[in-house]
């Protein structure tokens, strides 16, 4: 492959994308919900994949029809996050193929930059599992003047990695963060079960990806 049509570098989203981390957030906020006297649907709870805690979390009182005035926001996201470090520390599985596409990047030197919604707190025990030298920074949620899905963690991530946002690609498996990157200008892949957004690529899995799948639009 040569130097144009490798990729520069590789912006990466976690949760769902990389880690198999989102069926224990759902035991958090099914607990959460639970605490508020409601059962959270199978629906409902989609609708907050990808999405900034505070934004997740004003959904998930909404869904309980909890009054305004009895929002304890700062006190959710403290509970929330202290048990999703709990299940974390217990152990996060890999989604399928991204442990390998990491080495296969991290091989050829492409620089890769983790950008997450989730707060820096729950990010760092993440990273005992992802490892924190495979990536040359990471970007999250609470350290952002605006998360997912405005353009802001993408175009950070992108300035950290060195290069355009247009040379820069990033994997995603919701349509918050879909459309975070692709509003940034990156050439957007995505994993999971289905399209997430027009204008990205659907990959379907990480397994058996390789280097030519991560080449931005702009070298192709």
């Amino acid at each position: 492959m040569t130097t144009s049509s490798r990729p520069s570098a590789v912006l990466f989203d976690m949760d769902g994308t990389l880690l198999d981390s989102e069926k224990l957030w759902d035991i958090a906020v099914a607990e959460f919900t639970r605490s508020l006297g409601y059962d959270i649907t199978p629906a409902q709870r989609e609708t907050t994949l990808g999405n900034a805690t505070g934004d997740a979390l004003r959904k998930l009182f909404d869904f309980a029809q909890v009054p305004e005035p009895e929002r304890d926001y700062a006190g959710a996201e403290q509970w929330v996050s202290n048990r999703v470090v709990e299940l974390f520390d217990g152990g996060i599985p890999w989604q399928p193929g991204a442990r390998e596409a990491l080495d296969l990047l991290g091989a050829a030197e492409v620089p890769l930059v983790l950008v997450t919604n989730t707060i820096r707190e729950v990010t760092e025990h993440a990273l005992g599992t992802l490892g924190r030298d495979r990536f040359v920074a990471t970007v999250c949620g609470d350290e952002i003047p605006t998360p997912k899905p405005a353009p802001d963690p993408y175009l950070r991530g992108a300035e950290l990695a060195g290069f355009a946002p247009s040379d820069c690609v990033a994997v995603e498996d919701s349509p918050t963060g879909a459309r975070s990157a692709l509003v940034a200008g990156c050439t957007v892949l995505t994993v999971g079960p289905g399209p997430v957004l027009d204008g990205a690529r659907h990959l379907g899995t990480l397994s058996g990806a390789g280097l030519a799948d991560f080449v931005p639009l702009s070298r192709r």
